[in-house]
Formats: structure tokens, C-alpha cells, sequence
């Protein structure tokens, strides 16, 4: 769990936009140090290696861990590890992401159909909204009921609802903005 946790803090958008574009993601755009702020301010080729490297940092314990025989419970507590460490990562302070790529990618080695639904509600919301924050919200609230209807075990349907959870509390400026009306919108 502590590797988990040191993996997911890895900065990837931070160290990514530095690097190849100059740009700290902090300073721009919405502060974010994830995927979405990165396309806005470092560009496409710079935000989808930062949506590659936080999917991996998700799915690279939890594959470690299956690998190894872990228990439902134990993945569970090494994936909410990597989850939490790009949310509250240790590098910055504490002052991460949104977690949203880094519960894919915890959820693709996991739960890998449940996933790919998922995506689908993530896509077809962003298609018709173009507003990323409420494809992630659709996604987050959609995960634990689709793992439900699955029958996935218990202990990964807690973990998308604690996921779930801190989601929305990452996303409570986007809520606010999305209740105003003032919502970052994609193509804008």
C-alpha cells in the first residue's frame, strides 16, 4: 500500500507539461495538475501522455498486486492507496489531482468490463455536455452500481464508492461552476 501510495503521487502532468512545454499546470487554466488542465495549457500531445502516465500509476499496483494473489480486500487497499496518493501527493504537498484517470486506471486491470461501461457513460455525457467535470461525476456515481449489477465482490464496490466520494469533494469548484452556468466547456 505505502508503494501504491508513492506511485500515485508522481506528479505526472506537473513534470510532464515542465518538461516538454515549459508550462506549470498550477499556474494556468483551472490549477489542476491533471489530464484536462494539461490539454489547456501544454497542449494534446503533452495532456494524453499525463491521461497515459495517471492511468498507470492506477493500474500498475493493482496489476502488481493481482500478480502476487492478493485478496479483494487487500487490491482494494493497495488501489485506493494509488488513487489517494494522486489526490493528496506527498511531493506536492498534498495538492493533487481530481483522480478520475487514476481510478481508470485502477478499475482496468480490476474490473476491466465495468470499465469499459463506464466509459461509455463517461464518453456519451462529455459528447453531449462537452463538459469533462460532469462526464467524471456521471462515471463516478455510475461505477458502484454497474460493479453491483456485475456482481463484482464487495469490497471493490466500497472502493468506488469511497473513490466516488472523493471525486465529488475534488470536484467541488466544477459543481459550483456547473451550478452557475460557468462551466469550462472542451472546443472552448
Amino acid at each position: 500500500m505505502a508503494l501504491g501510495y508513492l506511485l500515485g503521487s508522481i506528479p505526472t502532468g506537473l513534470l510532464l507539461a515542465r518538461a516538454l512545454s515549459g508550462v506549470d499546470p498550477r499556474q494556468r487554466g483551472s490549477g489542476n495538475i491533471g489530464a484536462t488542465n494539461v490539454l489547456r495549457t501544454a497542449g494534446r500531445e503533452v495532456a494524453l501522455l499525463t491521461l497515459l502516465g495517471d492511468v498507470g500509476k492506477g493500474a500498475l499496483p493493482v496489476l502488481v498486486g493481482k500478480l502476487w494473489g492478493f485478496s479483494p480486500w487487500a487490491l482494494s487497499g493497495v488501489a485506493f492507496s494509488a488513487f489517494c496518493g494522486h489526490l493528496f501527493p506527498f511531493y506536492l504537498k498534498f495538492k493533487g489531482g481530481k483522480g478520475v484517470a487514476t481510478a481508470a486506471g485502477v478499475y482496468l486491470p480490476l474490473v476491466p468490463l465495468a470499465l469499459l461501461i463506464d466509459l461509455l457513460i463517461f464518453s456519451g455525457v462529455v459528447a453531449v455536455g462537452r463538459m469533462v467535470s460532469v462526464g467524471s461525476l456521471s462515471a463516478a456515481v455510475g461505477m458502484p452500481f454497474i460493479l453491483i449489477i456485475l456482481h463484482y465482490p464487495a469490497p471493490f464496490v466500497l472502493l468506488s464508492i469511497l473513490m466516488g466520494v472523493l471525486i465529488f469533494l475534488k470536484h467541488k469548484e466544477n459543481i459550483k461552476r456547473i451550478l452557475r452556468g460557468e462551466e469550462h466547456r472542451l472546443g472552448r
